[in-house]
């Protein structure tokens, strides 16, 4: 039996059409197209509309394992799939991140026969936004340094009460923490400083939610910055250098044009991680794929309760978006993951363990399920899954009100997401999908938080540190109260106890503290030991990746 090709041995085999070829069949002049090579293009921000006519669908998933689930492989071939059965579908993703390119998890272009091309590219420098985006972020930091030396033109900012901190796209560890401004005076203010993963930049989290140049610039200027030392709030329209972030980011601010395997149009633009921002691609770049397509199939990080959550509370919020359907990815052995069981076990067939893992995808379903949307699951097929696992899945779906359908899109490309499509399409003209949050930001920021935790992670209470209690006061007096609420949290459990698998019960999470991204419009409440800036594992995936002479790349996953 011959070995399946690796996802890299499957891109640089594909048949990659030209991008004006892509452009074409969503009605896009040529004119229109920014060129960055013969397979990329920047797409002019006039092709949205204010009040698009296309469906949206919403992908998303149950609580995520090391062995991943697929999620951005589905909701390629479910992009495929709906083009196959003769629907005009475009995909609407984010961009990968170099950190867990080169990290533990891998790139994010999808996987087997249901990946976006060109491969290679987008999962290392693409068309350089997440460049702009950190080097926008790192110029308000220099700024920031420089108005602490320059006492002529000096806003007395106090150095303890910075908040803004460097950005790099890269898991580095060591820079979560350092001392900045040492040796010579001339060396600047000695202080204590930190950086983010880029994905984590409020610069990003901005250009996700900005509806145009004028609105980005307008964000911009709202970023919090610190305190005086006589109390005053300094945000970055303080420090006149909003027009110079904004210049950095005026092609990132434009959204990209690729291809699927089978030659059907993604837009990707934006790539914030869901544990620790809000987990989705722009809304420029949804609207652009709903004013050119019939159906948009976009994705939320990690699980429903993640980068769902977030979607619906703050990209919904803000932009009056609203999903027509939404689909959560399951697999077989996540299921049995949390059931408890190893990975060795996942091979062999067990239905008691479905039963007993299914508390986790059934509590997303509920989820899904509180703000008015009937989910349809999407089981991602592997090898080692059994006719009769997938029959009890099924059963157990149906209980909760939900259908399963089970997708080989990894293996057969848009035909073997061709029934889950057709199950997606039912739901949408059903019409059912009622979408109603669950807060409203008139409510205060406890309870928003505790509505989350509560309604959401099934936590009995929320527990704040002292720190955080001092940080809510001052989120009050700056008038921030009305924000909405961007956790950051574990993925890997509905607590903050990345251990705690399955479903959760009789548990209680901790605010550790708070970041303000003002100009985003919300608050980042930090629970347990969430990093905004990831680490390696003892074995990185840049191990992996190698070059030949001829320049053929090796390793990306």
């Amino acid at each position: 039996m011959s070995q399946f090709p690796s996802d890299i041995e499957i891109a640089q085999t594909a048949t990659t059409q030209h991008i004006r070829l892509i452009a074409e069949k969503i009605n896009i002049p040529e004119d229109d197209l920014e060129y960055y090579g013969k397979f990329k293009a920047k797409l002019p921000l006039f092709l949205q509309s204010e009040n698009p006519k296309g469906k949206l669908i919403l992908v998303s998933a149950l609580s995520p394992t090391k062995y991943g689930e697929g999620k951005t492989t589905m909701s390629i071939g479910l992009t495929d799939g709906l083009n196959y059965i003769g629907k005009k579908a475009i995909a609407a993703l984010r961009e990968p991140s170099l950190g867990p390119v080169f990290g533990m998890k891998g790139g994010a272009a999808g996987g087997g026969y249901a990946q976006m091309l060109p491969m290679e590219d987008i999962n290392l420098h693409f068309t350089g936004d997440f460049s702009a985006i950190e080097k926008a972020n790192n110029l308000l930091s220099a700024v920031i340094d420089n108005n602490l030396q320059n006492l002529k033109y000096s806003l007395n900012l106090d150095p303890k009460s910075i908040a803004w901190k460097r950005v790099m796209d890269m898991n580095d560890r060591s820079l979560r923490q350092i001392i900045i401004g040492m040796g010579a005076k001339t060396n600047g203010t000695m202080r204590e400083e930190g950086f983010n993963i880029t994905p984590a930049s409020e610069v990003m989290a901005i250009l996700c939610l900005s509806k145009d140049l004028e609105d980005l610039k307008l964000r911009l200027g709202n970023i919090y910055v610190g305190k005086t030392l006589d109390g005053k709030a300094i945000f970055a329209r303080d420090l006149k250098v909003v027009g110079a972030m904004a210049v950095l980011l005026k092609d990132a601010l434009k959204p990209n044009l690729v291809q699927t395997l089978e030659g059907n149009p993604a837009i990707l633009h934006g790539g914030p991680f869901a544990s620790i921002a809000q987990g989705t691609n722009t809304i420029i770049a949804t609207k652009m794929a709903l004013s050119l397509g019939d159906y948009v199939v976009t994705e939320a990080g990690f699980g429903a309760d993640l980068g769902a959550e977030k979607f619906l509370h703050i990209k919904c919020e803000q932009s009056g978006l609203k999903p027509d359907a939404v689909v959560l990815v399951a697999t077989i052995r996540a299921i049995k993951h949390h059931a408890g069981l190893s990975s060795e076990d996942f091979k062999i067939e067990n239905i008691e363990a479905i039963a007993k893992g299914f508390c986790n995808l059934e509590k997303h379903i509920e989820n899904m399920q509180q703000f008015g949307l009937n989910p349809v699951v999407c089981i991602n097929a592997f090898p080692d899954d059994t006719q009769a696992e997938y029959k009890k899945l099924k059963e157990l779906c149906l209980t909760k009100g939900v259908v399963a359908i089970v997708s080989t899109a990894f293996v057969n490309g848009g035909k073997g997401a061709a029934s889950l499509a057709e199950k997606v399409i039912e739901e949408i003209e059903n019409g059912k999908s009622n979408y109603k949050p669950l807060y409203q930001k008139t409510d205060s920021i406890e309870h928003k938080i505790k509505t989350i935790a509560t309604q959401i992670y099934g936590a009995n209470s929320v527990a704040f540190s002292s720190k955080s209690k001092t940080q809510m006061k001052m989120i009050n007096d700056l008038g921030f109260n009305e924000f909405q609420i961007c956790m950051a949290k574990t993925p890997a459990s509905f607590s903050d106890n990345e251990n705690l698998i399955g479903r959760p019960t009789n548990f209680s999470v901790t605010v550790r503290e708070f970041e303000i991204a003002s100009g985003a419009g919300f608050i980042v409440p930090l629970l347990g030991d969430v990093m905004r800036m990831p680490g390696l594992p003892a074995i990185p995936n840049s191990e992996r990746i190698d070059i030949d002479n001829e320049g053929k790349i090796f390793g990306l996953s």
